[in-house]
């Protein structure tokens, strides 16, 4: 059974870091690129940032670079997203998903979602 579990999630202070996981089983991870996405309330599901599959290249969404870092540990299974410096409009739920292939900004274009993780940043 494919899964996709994220992690991590919570409430942080303006200025506090946090770390997302994203735990994949039922596929060989290897094989896809994960990318992280967010979707803030009334508002759509948004790229945030991606990983090929290897680790040696990722891309972020301006917003966010500078203060997040994706990486992965294949022999773990495991994407992470470290979040730095955290404002309120940081605040969603935040999913990793897998695509075969190069990863791509469009959430439509992935095979396999997890069920989100809550990051609520706030004083």
């Amino acid at each position: 059974q494919v899964q996709l579990v994220e992690s991590g999630g919570g409430l942080v202070q303006p200025g506090g870091s946090r770390r997302l996981s994203c735990a994949a089983s039922g596929f060989n991870v290897t094989d896809y690129d994960i990318g992280w996405f967010r979707q803030a309330p009334g508002k759509e599901r948004q790229f945030v940032s991606a990983i090929s599959f290897s680790g040696s290249s990722a891309d972020y969404t301006d917003s966010v670079k500078g203060r997040f870092t994706i990486s992965r540990d294949n022999t773990k299974n495991t994407v992470y997203l470290q979040m730095n410096n955290l404002s309120p409009e940081d605040t969603a739920a935040y999913y990793c998903a897998a695509k075969r292939g190069a990863w791509s900004t469009r959430r439509g274009e992935y095979d396999y979602w997890g069920q989100g993780t809550q990051v609520t940043v706030s004083s």
